[in-house]
């Protein structure tokens, strides 16, 4: 296995209206991804398998967070019941559907995944790529 960093992004990061909220929220729903907590600073907290990949803060300026029209985050799953799982957990935790699980011909034939929107609105995804359809 090599051990240079397979991601092609640093990081991305999320603002957080309700940091307890929310961070109580993606650790329940990370889980089923097998994401963890790599970081942690004061008002701040990275997920990731190996590296700090996403981070959900205050934001540094002090004004409200607000959600981004067209932007999404979108996390890999392993399989097909890691997405249902990260669904559900999602739903239980205080998340709105916004496309359930399921396959989308439209984005590829391997692809398999499901939407939400958080506790403050942002949209995020789990995604199974069946490398066996491709």
């Amino acid at each position: 296995m090599s051990s240079e960093n397979p991601s092609i992004i640093s990081h991305v990061s999320i603002g957080t209206n309700q940091f307890d909220k929310a961070r109580a929220f993606y650790d329940k729903v990370l889980a089923t991804l097998d994401i963890v907590t790599i970081m942690e600073h004061p008002g701040a907290v990275a997920y990731g398998r190996q590296y700090p990949e996403f981070w959900l803060g205050v934001p540094h300026d002090g004004k409200p967070a607000s959600v981004g029209n067209g932007f999404h985050m979108g996390f890999i799953a392993a399989n097909k019941d890691q997405v249902h799982a990260f669904h559900e957990a999602a739903l239980a935790a205080g998340a709105t559907c916004d496309g359930p699980p399921g396959p989308r011909p439209l984005y590829g034939e391997p692809y398999y995944g499901c939407f939400v929107r958080d506790l403050d609105g942002h949209k995020i995804e789990a995604a199974f790529w069946d490398t066996a359809l491709a």
